[in-house]
């Protein structure tokens, strides 16, 4: 596995490469992270993947500075599942003195953590777009768990032609149902307990759609009621649209239901599809 740290070498390297599929993290890379680069590596000749905590997309309050890193683990993990290449470019490397263009994407990066994070999108939109023009890649595989980040980075990669396959996979995880996140590092175990209040909440919200249930105000009132706890502050719960992230207001045939919640120092987001999986989701 070769490890670099500029976009000169990505570029030497990605010269005498075949088909390549490419993970994008901010490292601290779990079980989740797991199952993108395996992906990569199963359905492409070499799998790619970069490490890098970027400050675009963190506000003024957000926990950037905090952010869990390890890189030599990181490393471990991705030579272990058979990554090819690992990018982990520093701030200045991405971020060069004088660089001011930024991505301003459209309407689903307003919505939901769009709303809550002003100006998240457009780092998210702007780092991706830059290691995307670095690497080079055919395809580019994101997590469900970041359900709106997927959908926000297929229709950037649409709309500015870039001739990649965004891939959507299923969200990994831990045994008690809690959806992988580096964020759960900041969970003592009291707080554990109480954020699997947010998978127990969407997991309720299906098994009323499995009974027929159709209805956006139900779905919606049963994650709030499942949710509801002293120690879980609930940011918001949406039923939506998976194509335009728009509430839905009537039935549906498919629906993505959406929570974001505060619990002990982190805050933490999950999603469940209704209707379909994350491989049938694209830009539209």
């Amino acid at each position: 596995m070769k490890v670099v740290r500029t976009a000169t070498e990505v570029r030497a390297w990605r010269a005498r490469s075949g088909r390549v599929g490419f993970v994008p993290t901010m490292g601290a890379l779990h079980a989740g992270h797991a199952a993108l680069i395996e992906r990569a590596v199963a359905e492409c000749d070499v799998a790619a993947v970069s490490i890098f905590v970027n400050p675009t997309q963190f506000g003024p309050h957000d926990d950037f500075r905090s952010y869990p890193r390890n890189e030599f683990a990181d490393l471990a993990l991705c030579e272990r599942l058979g990554a090819a290449m690992v990018f982990v470019p520093s701030e200045d490397e991405m971020y060069p003195a004088g660089d001011a263009t930024r991505i301003q994407p459209g309407a689903l990066a307003l919505l939901l953590e769009g709303a809550a994070r002003p100006g998240h999108f457009v780092g998210v939109c702007t780092v991706v777009a830059k290691l995307f023009a670095i690497v080079r890649p055919e395809a580019a595989y994101f997590g469900q768990k970041d359900f709106q980040q997927l959908r926000v980075v297929q229709t950037m990669t649409r709309d500015l032609r870039f001739g990649i396959r965004v891939v959507g996979c299923p969200t990994v995880r831990e045994p008690e149902g809690l959806a992988m996140s580096s964020r759960n590092a900041y969970l003592e175990a009291e707080d554990r307990r109480n954020a699997l209040a947010l998978s127990r909440a969407l997991f309720a919200a299906g098994d009323l759609w499995s009974g027929g249930e159709r209805d956006p105000a139900v779905l919606r009132d049963r994650v709030k009621k499942v949710v509801s706890q002293p120690d879980v502050a609930l940011e918001y719960v949406s039923v939506a649209d998976p194509y335009t992230l728009e509430e839905l207001r009537g039935p549906a045939g498919q629906v993505v239901i959406s929570v974001a919640a505060r619990v002990g120092k982190a805050r933490l987001i999950d999603n469940v599809l209704l209707g379909l999986d994350v491989d049938g989701v694209g830009p539209g």
